[in-house]
């Protein structure tokens, strides 16, 4: 019975309740995974990428250089027979009209922009998937232990019917019951190790390590149940989710696009000067002036077929689509943060039931029922019934916890933020 009495001071002790700390190992591994990601790295190439275009789509067009023969005479193919010709160079220059290169530079640097968005919210999510395995490992490796305190406990109750049955109060029935209950318990732990090197591996493949390498983890560390509304979750998202300010930076990138368009309505320049090197006459030895020519081009932005117009309604448009993506994600984390504050409630009222009332019946009940039947006074299928609903009720409280802070993982994701 002391015995007995000890592994339940030692269950207490590890399934007490707990205030929300700094999971330093779980920081560990987030940093490793963060430093490692592939996509991370990827991304941060695309934001290169998009830097590059800023300066390569927001300066002039290379000068033209030309240089030619003007009206040489087919006949002689002399450059000293006409007057008319010569040797020409010239430099032209394309112009777009004022004010449209820095329109194109603002349109390449919102594409920067929501590219950092993207990293950001890859990051998140990154640290939502490592933090929710992380947890579920813990569950797992806690339910392991449990799993081994319950069949220390089996083969105590063992010991007992073997006694008992020695001396004729037990039947050989009840010997098999409690064997067949260690190899039952022996079973789930197996398949909870099984679990465990899933998770393990889970693990390994964010941080590109072998998938057998060990995750160190800690105890279910205490925490402070969150408190907060759907309303203030709704607003943190409005105020810190990258994946929401992507969406806002891409319609502002579509207001930057329709003030683009509308430069298409205006001309473009090309301003160009040429030199003609003219020969003397030969016939005459008459010298000849070269010339100096200027000109400038005007484009004629006449709308052909309506493009232009259509350039300026396909950006209307993409700002009304990129507003109705906006307030769908927003609808769609309405709903999920409404759901993700009942469940929190309900875990959290589930842990307390537990911690105050199940647990410490279920151990009362086994210890009662233990007792009764070393004096026996009640069948040995209630010490059974009574061990296995003391272990259901500990690996629930533990998977409840471990649900508890998924679900807290999850808010941060969809948030932007820590709590």
């Amino acid at each position: 019975m002391a015995k007995t009495l000890l592994l339940f001071f030692l269950f207490a002790g590890i399934i007490s309740s707990y205030a929300q700390t700094k999971d330093h190992s779980l920081d560990s591994l987030i940093n490793q995974a963060l430093q490692v990601s592939p996509k991370l790295k990827m991304l941060k190439e695309k934001y290169n990428a998009s830097e590059s275009r800023i300066e390569i789509n927001s300066n002039l067009t290379d000068p033209m250089l030309s240089v030619g023969l003007m009206n040489l005479p087919t006949n002689s193919f002399s450059f000293s027979q006409e007057p008319m010709t010569g040797l020409i160079a010239g430099l032209s220059q394309a112009f777009p009209f004022p004010g449209k290169l820095g329109s194109v530079a603002d349109v390449a640097e919102k594409d920067a922009e929501i590219v950092t968005k993207e990293i950001a919210d890859s990051r998140n999510e990154i640290s939502k998937i490592i933090s929710q395995n992380y947890w579920e490992l813990v569950f797992v490796r806690k339910a392991i232990d449990v799993a081994y305190e319950s069949k220390r406990l089996l083969k105590d109750i063992a010991e007992v019917v073997r006694a008992n049955y020695s001396v004729s109060k037990a039947s050989q029935q009840n010997l098999l019951k409690v064997e067949l209950e260690i190899t039952n318990i022996t079973d789930r732990i197996e398949e909870m190790k099984s679990k465990e090197n899933s998770l393990i591996s889970m693990i390994n493949a964010q941080l590109l390590r072998d998938a057998q390498s060990y995750v160190h983890t800690n105890d279910l560390s205490s925490f402070e149940y969150l408190r907060i509304t759907q309303a203030k979750l709704d607003s943190l998202a409005r105020s810190y989710r990258p994946f929401l300010e992507g969406i806002q930076l891409a319609k502002q990138k579509a207001v930057l696009m329709e003030d683009l368009a509308r430069y298409d309505y205006y001309p473009n320049f090309n301003l160009s000067v040429a030199y003609t090197y003219r020969d003397e006459i030969a016939a005459t030895n008459t010298p000849l002036n070269d010339f100096l020519s200027f000109a400038i081009g005007i484009s004629l932005p006449l709308n052909y077929g309506g493009k232009v117009s259509s350039k300026v309604e396909e950006a209307e448009a993409m700002q009304n689509m990129y507003e109705q993506q906006y307030q769908a994600s927003l609808q769609m984390l309405n709903g999920t943060f409404g759901a993700s504050v009942a469940k929190l409630s309900t875990l959290q009222e589930r842990i307390k039931l537990i911690e105050e009332a199940q647990l410490p019946q279920a151990e009362q009940t086994f210890a009662a029922s233990l007792s009764s039947y070393q004096v026996a006074q009640i069948d040995f299928i209630n010490v059974v019934d009574a061990q296995n609903k003391l272990f259901q009720v500990e690996t629930n409280l533990y998977r409840l916890k471990s649900e508890y802070l998924k679900e807290i993982n999850e808010l941060e994701f969809l948030t932007g933020t820590e709590f």
